[in-house]
């Protein structure tokens, strides 16, 4: 795992300060790769290339990066790991042409891999995490590419008039020519999904690269191609779908051996590896096979919280006490964790509002003590049917759209006029099991979704949080994002399959996946997620429905898989998430610090938002009469954000 940054000007810079410039933008992203550093040069083409290295594979210098190809055409630098690299050595190894290979790496092989059959075809042959950055001296042409699930990120863009990439943007951000114009309509994007989805970023000008994407950059940076796909998810999810026929166990079987081939291939490292353990499904899977091909204890990890309705960490002690893994955990006082929280906005350099942003960063500063690369159980939510809104979500649609929609406008106004605190009271009088805590929280996003009249806009509001942010963000305009439109979403059976991709092509790689790699990266640790393999996302599209959700339950398919590692009775449980009680601290320790970065003069001042409905929100929120931490949590980021980017 690595850093990578690089500039491409038509400006008139010395040799000697293109690298100084791409020295900068490396250390800014020193916490990436630790272990060695590079940048490479062509003053003529005004290209700086830089590289920070985090030694997984191949540890000599054999691997140093920039790497350039032994004909001299060719040059990368590169993020990532090649699950499948010796496979394609192998392959070019076959095809006849003469490799002279000096290590073992994987980035020996990518070079050679694109240099031989050309970047797109290269790119339908990698089976991994990846963003590059190549450049080819003859054409005088830099490809920029991304993984297909978008596990590892990639900015580009121009800023002052120059060409710039990198890893993260506070590698853009040392450039000289760097102007840190927000982007208002992204910020009013990020208002909406507490990130900032992809191509946006909250720069005006800087985007980022889709998965499954590269782009070409021409002329000394001044002409950039459109986006270019080499890998079409839609056609994917179109494909899948089929029938269930006989006994499911064919599929049960297949879902194993591709897991457990997924797994191994993410176990090969020359320094030491281990997992992170939930106790969950998915961690519990990935646990359980890596334990399965090792002939010794592996490394699993988790932080405990002592508040037992955030805390997983007996349900994960007890799977790898079956298991028989090494197991750590850490039991974390609440001053321990909100310590963390100043820190966020210096590991997310954009703004992001996940709260469980915060016990990820805690578990992976735990397992980088032990070990260098950790494997992590994220995708299989969006790929076997977990979340809740596959199962709510989906059930209340079918009821709404029965309803005729004057009765659903009618159904909605009375739900915004129910007086929430004393519904509350009432719902407090009658037995427990009937009883719906904070009703009131939930009114005004059930009175929303009430009247939605498409599918599109149903699943928007389900997975928003300010339901209008253009009329909180001044001069804030909201871009339509292209898949929440049904002409670009691929023809799918039914409103789960739709939930599903929408949430594994947007919520997947802008909030999970961006908040593994961040958090990960920021203490050296590479984190690797098996679930994501391409060809297993291909096969978990052809699954039928039927075997994800089943007998009430999501993720059907997957816990068979578990089943033959772990007893059933050692996962069953209600879903919990991996969060903390952001809710209580606002309220708490967090109050005059939130208070401060909410205060309606620092609001008018800095001049991003309407005062009048986030103070009206806050007041409430710290009131005790309602609970908008969701909403509140969104702005603060941006706030405590804005403080370390100014």
């Amino acid at each position: 795992m690595c850093g990578i940054a690089g500039t491409l000007t038509n400006k008139p810079v010395s040799r000697t300060t293109l690298r100084e410039i791409a020295d900068g933008m490396a250390d800014a992203v020193a916490h990436r790769g630790p272990d060695d550093s590079g940048v490479w040069v062509d003053e003529v083409c005004g290209l700086a290339l830089a590289h920070r290295r985090l030694s997984i594979i191949d540890l000599s210098s054999a691997g140093h990066q920039p790497m350039t190809s032994p004909c001299g055409r060719f040059t990368l630098i590169y993020n990532g790991e090649i699950y499948n690299h010796r496979d394609i050595r192998s392959e070019l190894n076959s095809a006849g042409a003469h490799f002279d290979w000096r290590g073992h790496s994987d980035t020996e092989t990518l070079l050679a891999a694109l240099r031989h059959w050309g970047v797109e075809d290269a790119l339908k042959r990698l089976n991994g995490m990846f963003a590059f950055a190549l450049w080819d001296h003859a054409e005088r042409a830099l490809y920029l590419a991304r993984d297909r699930m978008g596990e590892k990120p990639l900015y580009y863009g121009h800023s002052g008039g120059t060409f710039l990439f990198g890893s993260e943007i506070k590698a853009l951000s040392k450039h000289p020519d760097w102007e840190n114009d927000v982007d208002r309509d992204a910020l009013t994007l990020y208002l909406r999904y507490n990130y900032v989805p992809a191509p946006w970023s909250i720069y005006r000008d800087i985007k980022k690269l889709l998965p499954a994407h590269y782009v070409v950059v021409r002329e000394r940076g001044n002409s950039v191609s459109e986006p270019r796909c080499y890998w079409n998810s839609s056609e994917i999810a179109e494909s899948g779908g089929c029938d269930v026929k006989g006994d499911p166990t064919a599929f049960v079987d297949e879902l194993d051996e591709r897991l457990r081939e997924s797994v191994y291939r993410r176990m090969e490292s020359d320094v030491p590896l281990g997992a992170f353990l939930s106790g969950g499904i998915d961690s519990s899977t990935v646990a359980a096979l890596m334990q399965s091909q090792s002939a010794h204890p592996i490394r699993t990890f988790t932080i405990g919280f002592h508040e037992a309705k955030f805390n997983e960490a007996k349900h994960a002690k007890a799977v790898a006490a079956y298991l028989g893994t090494d197991h750590t955990e850490l039991y974390v006082h609440p001053d321990e964790v909100l310590a963390v929280v100043p820190r966020l906005p210096l590991v997310w350099d954009e703004p992001f509002s996940d709260p469980s942003q915060i016990p990820t960063l805690m578990v992976c500063e735990l397992a980088r003590r032990s070990v260098t690369v950790c494997l992590s159980g994220d995708g299989g939510d969006e790929l076997f049917c977990g979340y809740n809104r596959y199962n709510q979500g989906y059930q209340a649609w079918r009821k709404l759209v029965r309803l005729p929609w004057p009765l659903r406008k009618q159904l909605s106004r009375l739900l915004r006029a129910l007086p929430g605190s004393s519904l509350d009271t009432l719902i407090g009088l009658l037995p427990r099991r009937l009883q719906l805590p904070r009703l009131s929280d939930r009114l005004p996003k059930l009175a929303d979704v009430v009247e939605q009249d498409t599918l599109e806009s149903y699943y928007n509001r389900l997975v928003s949080q300010w339901p209008n942010p253009a009329a909180v963000v001044c001069g804030g305009r909201e871009p339509s994002m292209p898949l929440h439109d049904s002409e670009n979403l691929p023809r799918l059976q039914g409103l789960r399959e739709c939930m599903m991709y929408l949430d594994a092509m947007n919520y997947l790689p802008d909030d999970i996946l961006n908040k593994v790699d961040r958090a990960s990266m920021a203490v050296s640790l590479e984190a690797r997620v098996p679930i994501l393999d391409h060809r297993l996302v291909e096969f978990a599209w052809r699954v039928p429905i039927e075997l994800k959700y089943r007998n009430g339950k999501g993720k059907w398919l997957l816990r068979q898989v578990l089943n033959r590692y772990v007893p059933s009775k050692l996962i069953e449980r209600p879903k919990m998430g991996f969060g903390v009680p952001i809710e209580h601290w606002l309220r708490g320790p967090l109050r005059e610090w939130a208070e401060t970065l909410l205060s309606e003069q620092r609001l008018k001042e800095e001049g991003f938002f309407e005062p009048e409905p986030i103070r009206t929100k806050w007041q409430e929120h710290a009131s005790g009469s309602r609970n908008w931490h969701y909403h509140l949590w969104s702005v603060l980021m941006f706030q405590a954000w804005l403080e370390q980017a100014s």
